[in-house]
């Protein structure tokens, strides 16, 4: 298979949100999806509780929030996925900006109930000195939340973001009954008793579509097909080049931690998100270059550098960002006026492309 080819499968994004949006909940439910864990870790800050798989340093499972930016990878469909949890809370915020500049896209996970809080507004400005494209999941729609327009009119106005709905939810809290596709007219039913299980979806041709009366009641449904109509006449229709620009970003409903609009989320990432990008380098005499993906030559920057990920050696693991070439284990690598020997064995210890 062609360089090229593989280029085009990478996604690497992070996530971003104020601390307790459901972030950490969400990349583990990303994880699951993608096989690269089979059990997740309940978010919570208790003593003998089970602590989230991306959380691995003492205070993080202490206090139930992600302090160090983790990078996982995994597979799904077709598509090698590189994910970075990075700290929400103020406190660690230095560890997410940086790793931003790692990143080809971003997920913003913002609270239905809050909408945007002090710490997104912040992460997101960063993003967007970087244009860097963003996709918006609303979570927690199974409790009572903002009104949908409401979410969407704060996101235009406080981030100076066009924003196109991908799905639409019926309901919310007690009344939540799912989710709408408007792109291609699936229909997600909620099932709060069914826990962390798949919700397969159903196709419509539409929100007109007779078929769904048998699946709403009649009162939810009247108010969603007035939501849908407007939506239509309010918002753009998905413009990909406008997304990849950072000026436009889909968005998504759902639970997280009910799994609900996770996958639809994770395809929409697989499919619209952008591959490897070019990235800026500075040379020796100050001069600026653009780095192409495709290029032979093996070439990198550190975004992280972590001591301590095993308690049982004293251990320091560079996370590296490859920006061209192909990375070969046990390879010299000149870094400034130094040489870094990368002997690295999992994809944690280097992000690929």
């Amino acid at each position: 298979m062609s360089s090229q080819n593989e280029i085009s499968k990478r996604r690497t994004f992070a996530i971003i949100s104020h601390p307790d949006a459901g972030k950490t909940t969400l990349t583990e439910k990303l994880l699951l999806f993608g096989g690269a864990i089979h059990l997740a870790g309940a978010v919570k800050a208790k003593k003998g509780g089970q602590s989230a798989r991306s959380d691995w340093m003492a205070i993080e499972q202490q206090r139930g929030i992600s302090v160090t930016a983790s990078v996982m990878t995994f597979e799904y469909n077709d598509h090698t996925v590189n994910l970075l949890d990075t700290p929400g809370h103020k406190d660690f915020s230095e560890d997410t900006y940086r790793t931003l500049t790692a990143v080809d896209s971003a997920v913003m996970v913002l609270d239905g109930a809050k909408g945007i809080e002090e710490q997104t507004l912040k992460l997101f400005e960063v993003c967007r000195l970087r244009d860097t494209p963003i996709i918006t999941f609303i979570n927690k729609m199974d409790r009572e939340t903002k009104e949908p327009f409401d979410l969407l009119d704060e996101i235009e106005k406080t981030l100076q973001l066009n924003v196109c709905p991908i799905t639409w939810p019926i309901g919310m809290g007690e009344r939540f009954r799912g989710c709408f596709n408007l792109a291609d007219g699936t229909l997600y039913l909620f099932d709060d008793g069914s826990g962390s299980q798949i919700s397969d979806g159903e196709q419509f041709t539409g929100a007109d579509d007779p078929r769904l009366d048998e699946r709403i009641p009649a009162a939810e449904l009247a108010k969603f097909r007035e939501e849908v109509a407007m939506v239509k006449g309010i918002y753009p229709a998905f413009d990909r080049q406008h997304y990849l620009e950072g000026h436009l970003t889909p968005v998504f409903f759902g639970s997280a931690v009910n799994n609900f609009g996770v996958r639809e989320l994770l395809e929409a990432l697989c499919s619209i998100a952008p591959e490897p990008r070019t990235q800026s380098a500075v040379l020796g005499d100050d001069s600026k270059r653009e780095i192409l993906p495709d290029e032979p030559k093996f070439t990198g920057f550190v975004f992280k550098i972590q001591a301590n990920m095993d308690k049982n050696h004293r251990d320091r693991i560079a996370f590296v960002r490859i920006c061209s070439g192909k990375y070969q284990r046990g390879k010299f690598i000149s870094l400034a006026s130094r040489v870094l020997h990368l002997n690295c064995s999992s994809a944690c210890d280097l992000m690929t492309r």
